[in-house]
């Protein structure tokens, strides 16, 4: 009988089909061109593939703006194509995750198209539609995410709507019980064809706060907008778990920015029945030491003793009552090791394999995405003409008006914009990377000469190499699973260090954070000595004495008498 708590001892890959391989040359990836590496990811070892949307979409938000849940994109096949990929995963013995956007659709649904025609039709109270104030102005001062306000006039029934994102993206109203039927139906379709779980994009936003207050009144929200963790997600949500997901063996993980610990224990905690984890953005959002202008676009990573706070404060928090979501990048956030580690060539596969080290030891499901197992890198990107992500292309032309230097804002998309993720998968080193025989939708960057797939594999040092022992290691030791977190030298400038210990097991973590060579403290050195334990995973070939290398990471493995 299979584990009911399976996606615990599972790690996750997530795969960004538009960049990941494309099979028909027409220079966009498509789900056969996933079926053609399943094997590449089987060998890898991951257990869950997570697909960002590969519904029917316009493509204003890369398909984040969904026009048929029903429908696979144009550009990346057929229904009949997606039935043999979900096939040939479990045949492989790997799950298949969805990507569920139901905060928003495109405003290309049959929905909206049906809401916007008059005051009157059964689906206007699908979304959220307001008169504008005295003046005519927008309803509230609400920004979309996507910068520029969050209501857009309509000039049919003479009302704004709603969108969080881009206006393209106009949001639903969950308060309409038959958007919540109506979704549930979708999902249940979905989970009938044999899908494994769902990702949830941006769920803590479907629940608005009543009144739609500005974001002053209540102190909280995100760029101005009151949305998020709203009144009744969590009714909401255990709704959804009652008509939908409790009846199905599925994997649920909730994307919800500006959740706090307390929240994600109503989220995911093990008794709520809502979902099985969060992911939170707290590691990802940018040292709060290094004062910064422009939001998230002139900021820096955060120091490794920052990290390291934020990361105990989740490990401790969530222990026994709910799980954690591990991930360093996704689709939205810069490559790792350019934004974490050190992505000099003398640096970046040392650095790579120290943040795999740190993420994949730490007590829960670990994020893989694509490319990340490759170490592959920021984009590199130097001109405008070569960025694709609206986020990115919006955000250059309100800096361009506010008077910003072009210099400035290239230099901000090159460190964090969305794109850095979104290019081509690396496959070998021939034209286009082997992910395509035509020009990509995306530029290649201009290492993928140094860094691809098929070098990797066949370098038994190399980080791909090094992420199969990671795996191979948390599918054998009940530890990394299920151990419970300790930290150690809370106050080392330099050395993240910690233990997981369950019953007679003992792992003990040491991390150096830093270029720099670093002597480890005499307790830890004594403490090692003393354990005879053996050495589990290192990243360099030679044994650690007194002191650690540049980037260097090795797990020690104890069994007590």
């Amino acid at each position: 009988m299979e584990n009911k708590n399976w996606w615990k001892d599972a790690v996750v890959y997530q795969i960004y089909p538009r960049s990941f391989k494309d099979s028909n040359h027409d220079g966009i990836g498509d789900l056969n061109g996933i079926t053609e590496k399943l094997d590449y990811l089987k060998n890898l070892g991951v257990d869950i593939l997570w697909l960002s949307p590969i519904y029917q979409s316009p493509n204003d938000d890369n398909g984040y703006d969904i026009s048929d849940y029903r429908s696979i994109m144009t550009e990346f096949g057929t229904m009949e194509d997606f039935d043999r990929l979900l096939e040939q995963a479990h045949n492989r013995g790997m799950k298949l995750m969805m990507d569920l956007v139901v905060n928003h659709t495109s405003d290309e649904h049959h929905w909206f198209k049906e809401s916007r025609k008059s005051k009157d039709n059964p689906f206007r109270d699908f979304y959220i539609w307001r008169d504008g104030d005295e003046n005519g102005n927008p309803p509230n001062r609400w920004e979309s995410c996507f910068k520029g306000s969050a209501w857009e006039w309509d000039e049919t029934t003479e009302q704004y709507y709603l969108h969080s994102f881009s206006k393209k993206q106009p949001d639903l109203n969950w308060e309409n019980p038959k958007v919540r039927d109506a979704v549930y139906d979708m999902m249940t379709w979905w989970c009938e064809k044999g899908i494994d779980g769902f990702r949830m994009d941006v769920i803590s936003m479907i629940s608005k706060y009543p009144g739609l207050p500005d974001g002053d009144e209540l102190g909280n929200g995100y760029t101005g907008n009151t949305s998020f963790d709203g009144p009744r997600v969590n009714e909401f949500l255990r709704e959804m778990n009652d008509r939908v997901l409790s009846k199905y063996k599925v994997v649920t993980v909730g994307e919800c920015p500006g959740v706090d610990v307390a929240s994600a224990k109503n989220y995911a905690g093990l008794d709520t029945k809502e979902l099985n984890m969060i992911f939170q953005f707290e590691t990802v959002e940018g040292s709060r030491l290094v004062p910064h202008s422009y939001g998230k676009w002139d900021s820096v990573a955060m120091t490794m003793p920052e990290l390291r706070e934020n990361f105990t404060k989740w490990q401790k928090g969530l222990e026994g009552s709910a799980w954690n979501s591990l991930f360093l990048d996704n689709h939205d956030q810069p490559r790792c090791v350019s934004r974490f580690g050190n992505d000099a060539p003398k640096y970046r596969v040392r650095s790579a394999k120290m943040l795999a080290t740190m993420l994949h030891f730490l007590k829960g499901t670990p994020y893989i995405y694509e490319g990340e197992e490759l170490g592959m890198m920021n984009a590199g990107f130097s001109r405008i003409e070569d960025y694709r992500d609206i986020e990115s292309l919006n955000v250059y032309r309100e800096m361009k008006d506010q008077g910003v230097e072009e210099e400035k804002i290239l230099s901000f998309l090159k460190a964090v914009s969305r794109d850095n993720a979104r290019t081509p998968m690396q496959w070998d080193d021939t034209e286009y990377a082997g992910f395509s025989d035509t020009m990509p939708w995306i530029r290649v960057p201009d290492n993928d000469k140094s860094i691809n797939a098929a070098e990797e594999q066949e370098d038994t040092d190399s980080v791909f190499h090094y992420y199969r022992k990671l795996i191979h290691l948390r599918h054998t030791l009940p530890v990394m699973v299920d151990g419970v977190y300790d930290l150690i030298l809370p106050d080392h400038p330099q050395i993240y260090g910690y233990t997981r210990t369950f019953g007679r097991e003992k792992l003990l973590i040491l991390l150096n954070y830093s270029k720099d060579q670093v002597k480890v403290p005499q307790e830890i050195l004594d403490q090692i000595q003393s354990c005879q334990g053996r050495v589990l995973i290192h990243n360099y070939q030679e044994e650690m004495e007194e002191v650690m290398r540049p980037y260097e990471a090795i797990v020690y493995h104890f069994t007590e008498d």
